[in-house]
């Protein structure tokens, strides 16, 4: 019986950390309350993105700010309001499209600061909780709505926004929808389920459809898949909070690398950058750290809106 090799493990780097003028240190949020228990949160770190010049940006969910980190690791707040924000890309050069706890889809203009709505519901019904996004080469936005849900309430859901503003329901039965991501070929969604602990593979059917969705990947311990990213060679990285891993799956779902945080557990997201996009960024999110790695395969390269 063939059996697959261990996989190369390794640990991340620490880049840059949150400065303390940015740090809400000791000061409560109703985000913690419900969700760290009212511990006090200084900050939580998610959705890393990278513009055209290397710069990261990344949110702080709790404290609904959006900041960006230039390549020497040097941080600049770029926006704050009035909601919980999560994952990020960019519709175009200056737009990033925020999924919002509070608020669903918010578009933020980098240069002024300015925020807008961008979908806030679905016919006259507010969402769950929208959680992450992906734009696929024909303008398409994929995201999760994960809100409460989990093991106990397997109803969280998966939307594609069409390029001309058609709103599909793909999945409503994920337990905890979380990072979203397409196959090089764009045929195969990837959505980490985090509280059924694994990620699921949807592949897309030439009317839009997904069908015969299974489950790719499981991993295991208290928090599951939260992030995910894809390289050029078709592999499927993991951000694994509760482990502090990032999975690095071949196309069996096989682990042929894994990198260790070295600042904490709560790895909960992915991005890639630097000049050949070899660079990984991570989100370590309770202690306000962007850990580090260098791939040998790079990235693969993000669509915007604005090149569909």
């Amino acid at each position: 019986m063939w059996l697959p090799q261990a996989p190369e493990v390794r640990d991340l780097e620490v880049f840059t950390r949150m400065p303390e003028r940015f740090r809400r240190t000791g000061r409560r949020s109703a985000w913690a309350d419900a969700n760290r228990g009212g511990a006090p949160v200084d900050s939580f770190l998610e959705g890393p993105v990278f513009d055209q010049a290397g710069h990261l940006y990344v949110t702080d969910i709790p404290w609904g700010r959006i900041f960006r980190i230039d390549p020497a690791g040097q941080w600049d707040l770029v926006a704050e309001f009035d909601g919980e924000p999560n994952g990020m890309k960019f519709a175009d050069e200056h737009t990033l499209v925020i999924s919002d706890y509070k608020n669903g889809l918010v578009a933020l203009d980098v240069r002024s600061g300015e925020i807008r709505p961008w979908l806030e519901r679905r016919n006259s019904e507010r969402f769950r909780g929208v959680n992450d996004l992906i734009f696929d080469s024909r303008g398409n936005l994929y995201f999760t709505d994960q809100g409460q849900s989990g093991m106990h309430e397997p109803t969280g859901r998966v939307y594609r926004l069409a390029s001309d503003g058609r709103l599909d329901l793909l999945m409503s039965n994920v337990p905890s929808p979380n990072g979203i991501v397409l196959s090089p070929d764009e045929r195969v969604l990837f959505v980490a389920a985090t509280r059924g602990n694994c990620v699921w593979r949807a592949p897309l059917m030439a009317d839009g459809s997904v069908a015969k969705v299974g489950q790719f990947f499981t991993s295991y311990g208290p928090s599951g898949p939260d992030g995910l990213a894809m390289d050029e060679g078709g592999r499927l990285l993991v951000a694994n909070p509760g482990l502090g891993y990032v999975w690095v799956l071949n196309h069996r779902a096989e682990p042929v690398l894994v990198l260790r945080s070295v600042e904490g557990m709560s790895l909960t997201n992915l991005a890639f950058g630097g000049e050949a996009r070899r660079v990984l960024c991570c989100t370590e999110s309770t202690s306000g750290s962007i850990l580090r790695t260098e791939l040998d395969v790079p990235g693969l390269k993000l669509t915007t809106r604005a090149q569909a």
